[in-house]
């Protein structure tokens, strides 16, 4: 897995040994020898990750990191403190200023490319969603800045061999957090679909396969997201490096240092709220690109489509399709007397009737303004006539309840109705239905034309 790596250390020799360790596995590098120009870089070329050195004159890694992580541009890099500080305060001091994993010198290779390696997996995973909140933020849609206060009230399942390390790992979590036990493997795997923000799961247990565990929780769709921070002996390397290959997020040593402990459900919980904000995010930017916001009726661009997959099915003789377009009747006068308050409130209800009217394949669209497209698929002309005079009763039986204290509203629409030729583009069956509409409002309105082009051809 090749990327970019900004190396930062203040030591000319320290930045080499590193620089051709990465290159010997074909990384491209980037250098800087103070916190400065670590900013810099990180701005200009856009690492994959950074290896930073703490101990630096001027401006120390922490600070180098607290900036980084605070700025858009660069927050979303990873970020690995490499250090000759080897205490469980400076893990904590390191983590809490935003960095994701902090690893002591002299560095042994097995556990920096089992970082580097897990880290990359996570950054081509978030960088698709990233680029889709931005181009959220160009329509003023914007992210929380501050997600620190997004780590309260979480949901964490422990998952342990023994009864008595459960309880004892279970009293150096914080209060804030809702901790389930599972001394079940089968149970554990089963349970870690419910909704968890984490799961915790010790790795030193004997005679329980945790490894198969995280395996099963990081190859299943509904927990491949969920973060998994796994309890590790310092002195089993190889397992160590095995878990983060099967996409363990991090590992914490024994002894637990709960200071360190918390620190890395922080930064786990962090970054998962991140990612599921950016998710949020993403499914509302679908989710305008294909429904009107007034109605909740699907939109103009996404009938279009639907629409000419009809057209297709219809050619090749696979069904029958038929449009309704309807009109609300006078509705600028509704506009005019009321206000457009008045006017939006019609609009909403009148989407809601023609929610109830719909079978379970129909499609219901805002075309623009007052006028509504229904497309349904499987319908003949005749079924599609006797669907849009169901509809046109429902919307004048009963009166329109306006905003505030203007009252109710006595509210008809006309409607046009008209069957997808073979070899008829969506164009044109619309023009058709249009016509027909168009009919209907000048013989009288609040009734139902059909036309009958498609069949007597």
């Amino acid at each position: 897995m090749s990327a970019r790596v900004l190396v930062v250390d203040d030591q000319e020799a320290n930045v080499r040994l590193l620089e051709a360790k990465l290159k010997a596995e074909y990384f491209e590098v980037v250098t800087a020898y103070d916190g400065p120009s670590a900013i810099e870089k990180a701005r200009e070329e856009q690492p994959d990750v950074i290896l930073l050195d703490v101990m630096m004159p001027g401006m120390d890694g922490f600070e180098v990191c607290r900036r980084l992580k605070s700025d858009k541009r660069t927050r979303h890099i990873p970020v690995i403190h490499v250090t000759a500080l080897d205490q469980p305060e400076d893990r904590v001091r390191g983590l809490d200023s935003g960095a994701d994993d902090f690893l002591t010198k002299p560095v042994d290779n097995l556990p920096l490319f089992a970082r580097l390696r897990s880290l990359l997996r996570l950054k081509e995973l978030l960088d698709e969603l990233r680029l889709r909140e931005e181009r959220a933020e160009e329509r003023g849609v914007s992210l929380s800045e501050n997600l620190n206060d997004l780590v309260d009230d979480a949901r964490i399942l422990l998952a342990s061999g023994e009864e008595r390390v459960a309880q004892h790992i279970a009293r150096k979590l914080p209060d804030n957090l809702f901790v389930d036990v599972e001394l079940s493997p089968e149970r554990a795997v089963e349970l870690s679909s419910q909704g968890y923000d984490l799961i915790l799961v010790d790795l030193t247990a004997k005679g329980y396969d945790a490894l198969r565990i995280c395996a099963r929780i990081r190859s299943n769709n509904e927990t491949r997201n969920v973060p998994i921070l796994a309890i590790v002996d310092p002195d089993e390397m190889s397992r160590s490096v095995r878990a983060l290959d099967l996409g363990v997020n991090d590992i914490v040593n024994r002894p637990i240092d709960s200071g360190e402990l918390n620190a890395r459900i922080r930064t786990q919980l962090r970054r998962k709220r991140y990612a599921d904000t950016l998710r949020e995010r993403l499914e509302d930017s679908l989710e305008m690109a294909v429904i009107d916001p007034l109605t909740g009726l699907n939109n103009r661009r996404y009938l279009s489509s639907r629409l000419q997959q009809a057209s297709e099915l219809v050619a090749s003789g696979e069904m029958a399709a038929s449009v309704v377009i309807a009109d609300l009747d006078h509705f600028k006068r509704v506009n005019d007397t009321y206000g457009h308050d008045a006017g939006d409130a019609v609009l909403v209800e009148f989407a809601e009737r023609v929610r109830k009217q719909l079978r379970a394949i129909d499609l219901a669209a805002r075309f623009g303004g007052e006028e509504f497209v229904v497309l349904m698929p499987e319908a003949s002309l005749a079924d599609a006539r006797i669907g849009a005079e169901r509809l046109r009763n429902a919307i004048a039986e009963q009166p329109f309840r306006l905003p505030g204290d203007a009252g109710v509203l006595n509210v008809t629409v006309s409607i046009g109705v008209a069957q997808i030729a073979p070899g008829e583009d969506g164009d044109s069956v619309l023009r058709r239905a249009d016509e027909a509409l168009y009919r209907a409002k000048a013989s009288g309105r609040n009734r139902v034309v059909a036309d009958e082009a498609a069949q007597a051809a």
